[in-house]
């Protein structure tokens, strides 16, 4: 059963760059709408090119094991997860906080909007914030 599901980002060092890419290409790929909703380091990483990096030797050691095994970065598999619908958003207010012009960062994120049509977005759909 289909349905909505939103990836709150908060944090995007290896780890739960992971988590939530990996879970978000799996959810998209069984048809699920996903939205990935960046914000402070998150959204600076994306920005930056950087989301998913290691960024400590046990993220290094992870890293390089995923590679070992075949396993895309979290980076690549956000990049995938947007190829079959997924979407990234932020809120515009969270946006200005981290210095940013949500104009500039068309292309970046599919959208930036206020955080009442993010909240009723949400409305009915899962959530998991990482």
């Amino acid at each position: 059963m289909a349905g909505r599901v939103f990836f709150f980002l908060q944090h995007a060092t290896y780890e739960p760059a992971f988590q939530a890419a990996s879970m978000g290409i799996t959810a998209t790929a069984m048809g699920d709408e996903v939205y990935f909703v960046f914000a402070f380091d998150a959204l600076r990483q994306l920005v930056r090119g950087t989301f998913g990096l290691p960024h400590s030797e046990k993220e290094r050691a992870e890293s390089a094991r995923a590679e070992g095994m075949g396993v895309p970065t979290p980076a690549r598999m956000l990049e995938e997860a947007r190829a079959l619908g997924a979407k990234l958003i932020a809120c515009d207010t969270t946006v200005r906080i981290c210095g940013f012009v949500p104009q500039e960062l068309a292309g970046t994120l599919d959208e930036v909007m206020g955080l009442a049509s993010l909240w009723r977005l949400t409305e009915g759909a899962r959530t998991l914030a990482l």
